[in-house]
């Protein structure tokens, strides 16, 4: 398969597996992450995106994806990249790209869609799309707030890939470890974020969508709503219940 997915102890693991085209994505993968990250059979925890060996998380969209296109086409192909990029930025749980190589185009938009980044110190993150003769478009959006307008234009203008090690000072990612430690890193930051309720976590993820997209009175207004509503789930109760109880053992 060119994209494996796999549940582990309630985390959905996708691994882009097509290493030897260094994990570039046809629209088939695009629509296999985008159900595996959008099934509501399963009440996942958090979700983990990583690539198939040491080279690349994923080199974006395979370049016979482009050959030919119509407008139309052009529409349809465009969509389908929005609403991959979209199922990790909305889903309910937390997502983490695991970077583990060349991290470029659409994966690298995927990359800034997701909650959290863990990159590997030799990897690379790029939008080369100008050098194809289209623009970046769609999550690119998200990356001027990661690393400043300035900084974004540059990447966007002229298509250059640049070093972790580079864009780390701008805070784009949660932490840059060596590519063997990867793996322990992830499950590290699994076991931070992936342990709180499910109620309370995507009622947060719910908060952060508003937070990006609406001005400041309306958040704190769509804030007191979902504080509200998490009430209504015996799962927040007996939260709230056993954080009191611990407290009070601390505290005897």
């Amino acid at each position: 398969m060119a994209v494996d997915v796999r549940d582990e102890d309630g985390v959905r693991w996708i691994t882009f597996n097509r290493p030897e085209k260094l994990n570039a994505l046809t629209l088939d993968d695009l629509d296999t992450v985008t159900g595996a990250l959008t099934d509501s059979s399963v009440r996942l925890r958090a979700a983990v995106i990583t690539g198939a060996g040491q080279r690349a998380f994923s080199a974006g969209m395979h370049l016979d994806v482009f050959h030919d296109l119509t407008p139309a086409a052009a529409r349809t192909l465009i969509q389908k990249v929005r609403d991959f990029t979209a199922s990790v930025r909305l889903a309910p749980f937390p997502t983490i790209s695991a970077i583990n190589g060349h991290c470029l185009g659409a994966a690298f938009e995927l990359a800034l869609a997701s909650d959290l980044r863990i990159a590997a110190d030799h990897a690379t993150v790029g939008l080369p799309e100008i050098k194809v003769g289209i623009p970046s478009v769609v999550d690119a959006a998200l990356l001027q707030q990661y690393v400043g307008l300035s900084k974004a234009k540059e990447l966007i203008l002229t298509g250059d890939l640049h070093p972790v090690s580079e864009m780390e000072r701008y805070g784009l990612f949660n932490a840059v470890v060596p590519a063997d430690a990867l793996l322990e890193a992830t499950r590290r930051m699994l076991e931070r974020v992936a342990v709180w309720t499910p109620t309370a976590t995507a009622a947060q993820k719910r908060l952060f969508e508003i937070w990006q997209n609406a001005p400041l009175s309306e958040s704190i207004e769509a804030s007191v709503e979902i504080f509200a509503q998490v009430f209504s789930t015996d799962e927040t109760l007996a939260q709230v219940e056993a954080q009191r109880a611990r407290i009070g053992r601390r505290s005897d």
